[in-house]
């Protein structure tokens, strides 16, 4: 049979997922879902006042970390109305193009925040292997187009995303599998020809998270080669511990992004909760966990937080 009814080839809505089998206490499961989103938004937020308030925190490390919170906060706010809404009021619909637009500003904020740990990982090259010219290499007017790069190129590579989408009939349900729209789930619900949408989105994986991450690992391998010609076992571990914080980072988030990537990939007879258990991860993991690691490993942003509070009382 002929389709031609436009509303079958895009339909007006789509159906969200909470946790499968648990519907009856999601709104209690709202509870530490909201509590992860205000720990994900705050210390982010303070992250970021931390930094633009204290000046001897305006240097580039801490310039890439305050760009990678306001990714963090960025990413958040992408998914808060959604999941919230899921979790809270059990309302599970969410328009076509709403979902469309959710989808481009998660893996838009995903892809900078790829672009910004290696940006980060760069760093931290520089410092240890060439520390002299550290100031010289990252100036101010470099770090800020190390900035407009990762953005730009983000956008760019996730506009055609949505587009693609849209030239796609949709016949195959409307349920997605998690509680926002997550681009390998919406494309699994075509019934058109989707090799194009998977030739472009294994291209875009390869030109923005592969590349970031091989980046990321070479820049280690000479850091820890730079480490190891140190003679002294104090230099190394003080060398080794100013890495720390990214390392569990860039972990946090390259695994979970992984392993639901290849789960919605040959993941076909996986338990529906492995679904959700993995989307969650990779949605709360990095925001939530990035400014307690960065506020009690970094010495000079937990030695700043104290003092800004305490000079704001007074003010006050």
């Amino acid at each position: 049979m002929e389709l031609t009814n436009k509303s079958w080839f895009q339909p007006p809505t789509l159906l969200l997922t909470g946790i499968p089998g648990l519907e009856f206490v999601q709104i209690w499961i709202s509870i530490p879902v909201g509590f992860m989103y205000l720990v994900a938004l705050l210390g982010n937020c303070t992250i970021l006042f931390v930094i633009k308030t204290t000046s001897i925190l305006h240097e580039p490390q801490y310039i890439f970390l305050s760009m990678l919170a306001a990714t963090d906060v960025g990413l958040s706010l992408s998914t808060l109305p959604t999941v919230l809404k899921v979790f809270l009021l059990n309302h599970r619909e969410i328009e076509f193009h709403s979902c469309l637009t959710q989808m481009f500003f998660i893996h838009t904020f995903s892809s900078m925040e790829s672009a910004i740990l290696l940006a980060m990982a760069f760093d931290r090259f520089v410092a240890i292997c060439d520390p002299l010219h550290y100031t010289v290499v990252l100036t101010p007017p470099r770090i800020i187009g190390i900035g407009l790069i990762a953005v730009f190129r983000s956008v760019l590579l996730m506009v055609p995303l949505p587009i693609l989408l849209k030239r796609l009939p949709f016949c195959k349900g409307v349920i997605l599998s998690h509680c926002y729209c997550y681009h390998p789930d919406v494309m699994k619900l075509a019934c058109g020809s989707v090799r194009v949408n998977i030739v472009y989105g294994l291209s875009l994986v390869l030109c923005s998270f592969a590349i970031d991450s091989i980046f990321i690992v070479v820049s280690y391998i000479l850091i820890l080669k730079t480490v190891l010609g140190v003679a002294s076992g104090d230099g190394q571990l003080k060398a080794l511990n100013t890495c720390v914080s990214h390392i569990f980072t860039v972990f946090i988030f390259y695994v979970p992004l992984i392993v639901l990537a290849l789960i919605h990939r040959f993941g076909t007879f996986t338990s529906p909760l492995l679904h959700v258990t993995m989307a969650n991860l990779f949605l709360f993991l990095t925001p939530v966990l990035n400014p307690l690691v960065y506020s009690l490993k970094t010495k000079q942003i937990r030695s700043a937080l104290p003092k800004i509070l305490k000079s704001r009382a007074n003010f006050m």
